[in-house]
């Protein structure tokens, strides 16, 4: 057995335990700590099924900005979670691990049940993938093959932020979102919030330029931007913008609207929605990719920032 088997097994066996241990724990900020460290080691799973692109997600996502969502709402549960304790019956716990098991079970049958070798567009996309000059296939198949889905993705977090922004009060509205955040002014977070924002947002950018030929893109360097904001929003260091700022606002649209435009330009003046001329095709996707970066920082950091609880001030 190799060494790479072995710590295949080990890492597998440390998620599998991991995760177990999230869901039974019964105090959520020690559940919130465990699901950041799965995250962070189902990015190492990643990246030994040589997908670093859905690793860097992950790692952004599931180790990063989702654990922040989730510590600030174990924060705030806090003080009803004692009131709440104990309240789940054995017979619903019971019924739900059933659940868990059954479902997992039908998934590992219906892997079972896959052709061998399994259907797949895989040799057509590598055929074609010349057309857009990008040498990154996980971007060729984002922005080409499969370019109406990310562009509705793109739609469906600007929709989640219209919707969080809604739960405001009246008073509310056009206001700040979330609490004012104020921090030691010598303390490790002011201090951190200093050193890392000018390094993450060089990270941020590269990982969107080099998402062209290599591991990146917009969604990997957007989340790296909106980490870096949030930590100096945290710090108190910067305000969070009032909802009613239209540079605000036109940030939130670019990615969405400038993808809408560049798919009616090849409706209008080529073969078919988002059929990007080849001779252009690689300025064209560059382009979105810019705007949907800016978009992606702002929606996921604004979605962490909560809804409105502050008026402008005067």
């Amino acid at each position: 057995m190799s060494t790479a088997t072995v710590f295949e097994i080990a890492l597998a066996a440390v998620v599998l335990g991991l995760a177990i241990w999230t869901i039974a724990v019964p105090d959520t900020y020690s559940a919130t700590v465990g699901f950041v460290a799965y995250g962070l080691l189902v990015a190492l799973i990643w990246v030994r099924l040589d997908a670093v692109d859905v690793a860097l997600t992950e790692a952004a996502i599931g180790g990063g900005l989702g654990g922040v969502m989730l510590l600030g709402a174990a924060a705030r549960l806090r003080g009803s979670e004692v009131a709440t304790a104990g309240r789940c019956s054995p017979t619903v716990r019971l019924s739900a691990a059933i659940l868990s098991a059954s479902t997992a079970a039908m998934l590992a049958f219906a892997i079972l049940l896959l052709p061998n070798p399994p259907p797949t567009l895989a040799p057509a996309a590598v055929s074609n993938a010349g057309a857009t000059g990008m040498a990154n296939p996980v971007t060729n198949v984002l922005m080409a093959f499969r370019g109406m889905d990310t562009m509705l993705e793109k739609v469906v977090l600007l929709l989640a932020i219209v919707g969080v922004w809604s739960l405001a009060a009246d008073r509310n509205w056009g206001g700040r979102q979330g609490p004012r955040h104020e921090a030691d002014p010598k303390g490790v977070l002011a201090f951190l919030a200093r050193l890392l924002p000018p390094a993450g947002i060089v990270v941020g950018i590269y990982m969107l330029w080099t998402g062209a030929d290599h591991p990146g893109g917009a969604f990997q360097g957007g989340a790296v931007l909106a980490s870096m904001w949030l930590l100096v929003i945290m710090a108190g260091l910067a305000d969070t913008p009032p909802v009613s700022s239209p540079r605000l606002r036109l940030v939130l649209v670019a990615g969405p609207g400038l993808f809408l435009a560049v798919g009616f330009g090849g409706l209008c003046f080529g073969a078919a929605f988002l059929a990007y001329p080849v001779a252009i095709a690689k300025p064209l996707i560059l382009g979105i990719e810019v705007a949907m970066t800016l978009t992606i920082a702002a929606t996921l950091a604004l979605l962490l920032a909560g809804a409105p609880e502050r008026s402008v001030e005067p």
